[in-house]
């Protein structure tokens, strides 16, 4: 449990990076970190240990009792959004296409998801965010070595670069946990994060 996630928002509640139990403990701790409950309420480490989320089932046990695990802290002196680029990654590619195939509207489990070059490499396709997209397994098969022409496939969207924030990867499925959702969407109002951790 400790090495499992927690949101991380700036002073202003934008999320902007995801840690662990273990590193959110210890700024809480530093004081340089506050926990956030439901009510959006803050409380440093004494107050979070006696009275953070009361009735949660998730507890760590210490020497001197149990403590309710956060999973929303707030940075007490971090105002600045970081602006990065977004990294080209399978996870990545996964989360543009929303985990869809983009040949056939299909959203398997993720092991059934497969990443297919729109333009083959063997026809000089580039390993890039616009030739390469989520596919199903049956669908890339089905295409093979060919052009989506060829193969008698179409392209739902045309896949582009996104522009997304940092911590937009964090509304993909099976990430989140449900006291993350008033704070994810911030980012993107439509989507909500689910509520198993599978980072």
């Amino acid at each position: 449990m400790l090495n499992s996630n927690v949101l991380v928002l700036n002073h202003s509640f934008v999320p902007i990076h995801v840690t662990s139990v273990r590193r959110a403990f210890t700024l809480i701790y530093q004081d340089a970190a506050r926990a956030v409950n439901e009510s959006y309420e803050t409380f440093d480490f004494v107050a979070w240990q006696l009275n953070g989320a009361i009735g949660t089932s998730e507890l760590i046990g210490t020497t001197r009792g149990n403590i309710p695990v956060p999973r929303v802290i707030v940075l007490r002196c971090y105002d600045r959004i970081p602006r990065r680029h977004v990294r080209y990654s399978r996870v990545n590619i996964f989360t543009r296409d929303k985990y869809t195939c983009q040949y056939c509207g299909a959203k398997p489990p993720r092991a059934q998801l497969n990443l297919d070059h729109v333009v083959p490499r063997a026809h000089g396709g580039r390993t890039t965010w616009e030739n390469v997209v989520c596919s199903c397994i049956d669908c890339n098969r089905r295409k093979g070595g060919r052009t989506p022409e060829q193969a008698r496939l179409a392209l739902r969207r045309k896949p582009a670069r996104p522009r997304w924030t940092p911590m937009a990867n964090l509304v993909m499925p099976n990430v989140g946990y449900t006291e993350w959702r008033p704070f994810l969407g911030i980012i993107d109002p439509g989507a909500r994060a689910a509520t198993a951790a599978d980072a």
